[in-house]
């Protein structure tokens, strides 16, 4: 049947299971979002305040659904306004298709009105992107979009399309979703012996799994596997929820801002199993220094990720899941008493501070509260800065998929977009979304668009009246020069919230967290929690930069 191409490109996502856009219209997508608007029964648009907010959005919902997230943006201002996002999504490796208009193809090239070579400036930061320049390649374009965007390693993906191309007719063939396989090729027999091998011989192993075990929904197999080898397990900050942080083995998150635990473990074992982990710089610190002792085997899915940061001993190229799966039916349980008493040991000797039962406000206890009083089954996304560290280290993730925040990238402003899609992606579930005023700042904007769609999203903001990780470093490494990290502005966040048309409460004593929460959570619409919190509170333990994981800090006396 003949078709328009803006409705080809609908029907496209409709074969691939979309049914949410997250977007914001303009001139050269006048066209889709005229379509849109006959297809709303089948396709919901949520307006965003802001693209950068719809690239978030869709981020958030992709994480937490597992699915691929969709957005939407007009040409020039509107497409790089969706960069950052993009990026977020790619260092991440979260799977997201990003949809932009552009001039009509005779413009193309021209600097014409709001123009831009969106493909050249996305280029590195996307898996492939495509621009359309014949309507009788749209669908298959689509289609191939969507593929890639889920194959293999996940990440974002770009689709340009010019202006006439939305317009102009031409066939469309209905096609059926394409599957998507996992990577298996390369995992072989001699490649598994060679792992069964260094597991078996190793006397103190220990597993560091990544946001690679979230991504392939391989919770289940790492679970089993940790318990087969009888092996302590740290994550790091994208592989929270990778590992209920409940189980006994668990020893915390790894790197700068990691437990002494998981990075002594990291400088004490023989045996380094790397699963679905990339060897970040803010997990390895010093490299000549990392797992000295150990032979490190890593399991992961990109090949390019193999000896790219830290020299292996063996490795596997494969889907984790699948991995693992063939891994523990050739694996027979082992006991490692002593070094797992040691591991537990240590874990009763070097314990998070949490809030130390002080009298004072702090988000210790904050998070404590949060985790206590939703049973642990709350989704929480976060900004970037203090607040997000505090979340990973005091909140316990158990399950995948229920944290959402920038790891790769550190986007501040990432987290109340994301929560946005986290919050379509999973309406049964409580959203709370951890920011710092630096943070809230950047994108409260998209308060309007909880407001406007009812989203009961919980914005809690730890309010130090600073940009407090910036802030911390100053004090720590240069003399406490705080250059231009105090924000000490008149903002009344409560009055914003209402002024959005959210609830607000302000929160100032410890003893009303528990009361506040629960009346935030007896909500059923947005609500901003404006937590006064100590300037001078710090993220411990900590790593100075360059040193070896090992030389942690505890706090301030060290």
């Amino acid at each position: 049947m003949q078709l328009t191409g803006a409705d080809i490109l609908l029907e496209c996502l409709l074969e691939q299971g979309v049914d949410t856009i997250f977007g914001f219209p303009g001139g050269a997508v006048l066209n889709i979002y005229d379509s849109l608007y006959k297809y709303r029964d089948r396709i919901r648009h949520y307006l965003t305040s802001h693209e950068q907010g719809a690239a978030h959005a869709a981020d958030g919902y992709a994480r937490v659904t597992g699915k691929v997230g969709v957005c939407l943006a007009t040409s020039g201002p509107g497409a790089t306004n969706l960069v950052t996002g993009i990026a977020t999504a790619y260092m991440d490796s979260v799977p997201v298709v990003a949809i932009t208009g552009n001039v009509p193809l005779n413009l193309l090239g021209k600097d014409s009105f709001q123009e831009v070579d969106i493909t050249g400036i996305t280029m590195p930061i996307t898996k492939h992107n495509f621009i359309v320049k014949d309507v009788n390649d749209l669908a298959d374009i689509v289609r191939r979009a969507f593929y890639i965007a889920q194959e293999g390693r996940p990440g974002p993906v770009l689709i340009d399309i010019p202006k006439d191309i939305t317009a102009q007719k031409a066939e469309y063939t209905p096609a059926p979703k394409r599957e998507i396989p996992r990577r298996t090729e390369y995992i072989s027999e001699k490649a598994l012996a060679h792992a069964i091998d260094l597991i078996r011989s190793s006397s103190k192993p220990l597993i560091y799994a990544g946001g690679g075990v979230i991504a392939s929904d391989a919770a289940q197999e790492l679970l089993e596997f940790a318990e087969k080898i009888n092996a302590p397990v740290t994550l790091s900050l994208m592989g929270m929820g990778g590992f209920p942080a409940t189980h006994p083995n668990y020893t915390g998150m790894i790197g700068m801002h990691g437990t002494k635990t998981s990075n002594m473990a990291a400088t004490q074992c023989d045996l380094l199993i790397a699963i679905g982990a990339r060897f970040s710089d803010r997990v390895v610190s010093k490299v000549e220094r990392f797992a000295p002792h150990a032979r490190i085997l890593h399991i992961d899915i990109d090949e390019a990720e193999v000896n790219k940061n830290v020299r292996t001993s063996r490795f596997i190229i494969g889907d984790v899941r699948e991995v693992l799966r063939e891994l523990n039916k050739r694996l027979e349980r082992v006991e490692r008493r002593e070094w797992m008493d040691y591991i537990q040991d240590m874990k009763t000797k070097y314990p998070l501070s949490g809030s130390n039962g002080k009298d004072m406000l702090t988000p210790q206890y904050i998070l404590e509260k949060i985790y206590e009083l939703t049973g642990g089954d709350a989704i929480v996304a976060t900004e970037v800065g203090q607040h997000q560290i505090w979340t990973a280290q005091y909140y316990k993730f158990t399950r995948p998929r229920t944290f959402v925040s920038s790891g790769g990238l550190g986007t501040m402003g990432f987290g109340l977009g994301a929560s946005i899609g986290a919050q379509v992606g999973a309406p049964g579930k409580r959203v709370f979304n951890i920011a710092g005023d630096g943070s809230f700042r950047m994108n409260m904007n998209e308060l309007a668009t909880a407001v406007e769609y009812n989203l009961p999203i919980i914005e809690v903001i730890m309010n130090n009246h600073a940009l407090g990780m910036v802030r911390q470093w100053q004090n720590l490494f240069y003399d406490s020069r705080y250059s231009q990290t105090t924000l000490d502005r008149c903002t009344d966040f409560v009055k914003l919230a209402e002024a959005f048309g959210a609830v607000g409460y302000n929160l100032t004593r410890k003893e009303d967290v528990e009361e506040t929460i629960r009346k935030a959570m007896a909500q059923n619409r947005p609500v901003v929690i404006n937590c006064e919190i100590d300037r001078d509170l710090k993220v411990y333990p900590m790593v100075p930069p360059g040193a070896p994981i090992d030389e942690v800090i505890m706090d301030m006396g060290d």
